[in-house]
This record gives structure tokens, sequence and C-alpha cells, in this order.
């Protein structure tokens, strides 16, 4: 799920074609021997799956709205880091009152004819028949799978206990329903197997185990009736099933939600929640020019991996991209200072920007609030592109000589050269500061300089030995 391709026991760790690979199933068993296999795993639902699957589900009138707790990052994606998440009292308390809100919403006047397949014999009393056909249908959506028969019963039970103090069908299939919807089975996605009797060494996931991660991978939630279906019939073990699935699903409107999902995770675009910069320093940067730097990564991302089916490398050379006003001060472009929206944009030849490591995006969330930062920026390059990690720096590290250069030492190669000479950091930062300086062209908000204080920069650079200009 989210950076890993995980089908049928593989994982492949933000793999460029990610979505060619799932289409093409054949050419798994290429690359197969050098994967490591993906262990079944119960994870929590992220914010935005918990959202969209409500949304999928009961429609975008059904208000959802609930802050999950921050959840650490594993291997650099929040999606993987989910698995070693919990919910404490301070959470759950929100989702059981978030719950109880939706599942009375959902069963008002208004809604339950939607979806409730039947009618009571009377509404004042429990029916224990007709509670079952909703609960059933509807814990097949949210359990991501057919509820068990000690689950359904309960469920009934419950919602026919709770009509007594209400005299209120509906009421009561509400009050199953909320529930239902702070339950484990809900919130946490679990993972179960099929052994194979002929290979003990093999335990392949069921096909409601592959429905989900193909569902939260693509769509960024919970499978439909279709995936389910596909599920129950076995066609996700076979190829031509999971291509049929992949195809159908890629072509959905929810596929752009599942592709921004995994580019905000896979580039750490929650920072931009919290970025701020010095409005001395950087007058045209505000928080509105923050989350349009966020949208405009995003919108590239769909524009050119949907829109006009591109390869996921070009990404990194590509210049079209989408410019608003506000962004065009930080880019100094001319763009329509009337218009509200966004237009299509593509910067010339020649010009020093191509792909999203030189958008404002990417360039201003790895800085700092008053400078640039080669050291942040090749820490970045390192860990979200290249899965490699950078240790962070040793507590009693002096900073004074490069946060305050004298006038012998005015760029950030010379400040950062300081660091060459402390046995503690120069490790670090030889894997760091040779590629991120190659962006010192760029200043801590994104825009672009030929000199860092009076003196010309040199943005040549290295990575693993081999020089750059």
């Amino acid at each position: 799920m989210g950076g890993a391709l995980a089908l049928g026991g593989m994982t492949e760790r933000a793999m460029p074609g990610a979505a060619a690979v799932l289409a093409q199933p054949a050419n798994m068993a290429a690359v197969a021997p050098a994967m490591a296999p993906a262990a079944p795993t119960m994870r929590l639902l992220t914010q935005s799956q918990y959202a969209n699957t409500i949304a999928d589900i009961f429609g975008q009138d059904i208000v959802s709205k609930v802050r999950f707790a921050p959840v650490n990052r594993v291997s650099g994606l929040v999606a993987i880091g989910a698995a070693k998440a919990g919910l404490t009292p301070g959470v759950v308390d929100p989702l059981d009152a978030t719950a109880r809100m939706m599942a009375k919403q959902i069963l008002d006047q208004k809604h339950r004819n939607l979806f409730v397949p039947c009618q009571p014999k009377a509404e004042a009393a429990r029916d224990d028949a007709c509670a079952r056909s909703f609960l059933a249908q509807v814990g097949r959506r949210l359990y991501r799978r057919p509820m068990t028969q000690a689950e359904l019963a309960a469920a009934v039970d419950m919602a026919g206990r709770a009509v007594k103090p209400t005299g209120d069908f509906y009421s009561g299939l509400a009050f199953s329903l909320a529930g239902m919807l702070v339950s484990p089975q809900f919130l946490f996605i679990t993972e179960t197997v099929t052994p194979d009797p002929a290979n003990k060494a093999v335990a392949p996931l069921d096909g409601y185990a592959r429905a989900s991660r193909l569902s939260f991978l693509l769509w960024d939630a919970a499978p439909d009736e279709a995936l389910l279906r596909a599920a129950a019939a076995g066609e996700l073990a076979a190829p031509a099933g999971l291509r049929q699935q992949v195809t159908r699903m890629m072509a959905s409107s929810r596929f752009e939600r599942g592709l921004r999902a995994f580019f905000a995770d896979l580039l750490v675009l929650e920072a931009f929640d919290t970025i701020s910069k010095d409005g001395e320093i950087y007058p045209a940067f505000s928080n509105k020019v923050a989350q349009e730097a966020r949208e405009q990564i995003l919108r590239t991302v769909v524009d050119h991996l949907i829109t006009r089916k591109g390869d996921y490398r070009d990404l990194f050379t590509t210049r079209r991209t989408f410019m608003s006003s506000d962004l065009g001060a930080i880019y100094q472009v001319p763009v329509n200072r009337g218009s509200q929206g966004w237009e299509p944009y593509e910067f010339a030849a020649d010009d020093p920007r191509a792909g999203i490591l030189t958008s404002v995006g990417f360039l201003a969330q790895h800085s700092h609030p008053g400078r640039s930062s080669p050291t942040k920026r090749g820490r970045a390059l390192r860990e979200i592109l290249l899965c490699q990690n950078v240790p962070d720096p040793p507590p009693n590290v002096d900073f004074s000589a490069f946060n305050e250069p004298s006038a012998n030492v005015m760029t950030a190669r010379e400040r950062l050269s300081v660091h060459s000479t402390v046995p503690t950091c120069r490790g670090c930062h030889a894997l760091t500061d040779p590629i991120g300086l190659g962006l010192e062209n760029f200043d801590g908000a994104g825009q672009f300089r030929r000199k860092d204080h009076a003196a010309t920069i040199d943005a040549s650079g290295a990575m693993n030995k081999q020089d750059f200009a």
C-alpha cells in the first residue's frame, strides 16, 4: 500500500511505471526474485482513506470530518508507518463522536431509503430480518469482506436492543452502525492469507486482502462492490483477472485521488501544513503560496501521468506545470493577475527550472525559514527518492560558524566546508551536500538567483563520485 506496490505477496518500493507493472502482471515474474516478500500486516487507515471510504460508501454529503493523530513514517512513508500506529483514547473519543453523528445522518429520513434495502414491519419495533439485510450489506463494504456470522449476529442484536429505549427502528440501526464505524474491523486493515498445502513456505494473500491492497493503492479508499465480487470469485489471483480490475480502476475518476495520495505521501507534502518563511527575507511567500506550491506539484503529477500518460521518470525533467497568480511572483514569470484559477505553463528550453525538484514546493520545503539548505535538499534526495537513510546530526554540533558567516565566508558552499573539518559531521555531509549544492541557484523560498551575499553561486556538485554542473 502507498509506497509499496504489494500484490500477491511481492513488494516494490516507489517503482517507475508502477501502474504499468500492475496492468501487466506478466512483468512481475521477471522482477520477483529480487523482491522481498510483503508480509501480511494490520495497519490503521490513514485519515484520507477513512474520509474517502465513507464518501464512496455513503456519499459526499455525509460529514466525516475527524482528525487522526500524526503517524510516524516508516521507510519514508506514512502508509507503511500506519502498520505501527495505534489508537489512543484521545483519538478514539472524536472517532466515536463522528461515528455517531454519521450513523444518525445516514439513517435520517433524507438518506435511509438510499441505504436500507427493506422496510421494517413496524418502525417502533425491532425487525431482525430487515436489520440483518442492511447491516450485512454495509458491513461488507466497511470491513472489506463479508461479516462473519458471529459479527453479523452481534450487530443485529445490538440494533434490536437499541430500539427499545428509543422506540425507533432506525435509531437502533444507527446505534449498531456507529459501533461498526469505530470497530477494529473497519479502522484497521487486517490482511489474511490462504496457506498453500503444496508449498508451506508460501502463504499468499487471500482475495479480500489483495482487493484492499489494490484499492488503497489506486483509489486511496476501500474496495468497491465490483472489486469485492472479483475477490470472492478468486479472480485477483489470476493475471487476467488482476489486469481487468486494474484497467477498470485506472479508468475511474478515483484513480486521480489515489495518485495524489501516493505522491503526497512519497514527497512528504503534509509538511506544507506547518511550513513558514521569514516575511522580511521572502515577502512574496505566504501561507497561500505554500498551499499552492503543494497543489502545483500534484497537478503536475496528475497531468503528466494521467492526462498525458507519460513516463514517471520524466517528472524530473518535464518543463510543463501549472501556475497561479500568487506562484507567478515566486517564479518571476508573467501570469494573468486577474485569474483566480490555474493556468498551464511551460518553462522555456533554456530556463534553469525543469521537473519537480526545481519546483517551489520541493525547494521551499527543504530549506530553512530564512535561507536555502543544501544539506536539507541533499538529504531529501537521498531519503525520498533514493530510499537511503541519512542519520540525524549529533546533539553537540557547533553551528555558529555556519549560521554567522564572516565577510570571507559568503556562500553556502563555503559555509558548509566548515563541517568537513569536523569528524562527526564529515560522513553525513559528504552524502547530502554535494547533491544539494546543485540546487543552490534557488533560495529558501524557491526563487531563482545567481548570487548569494553578493558572491556568485557555484551550483556544481557531485553524486556518488560523479561530478555534475
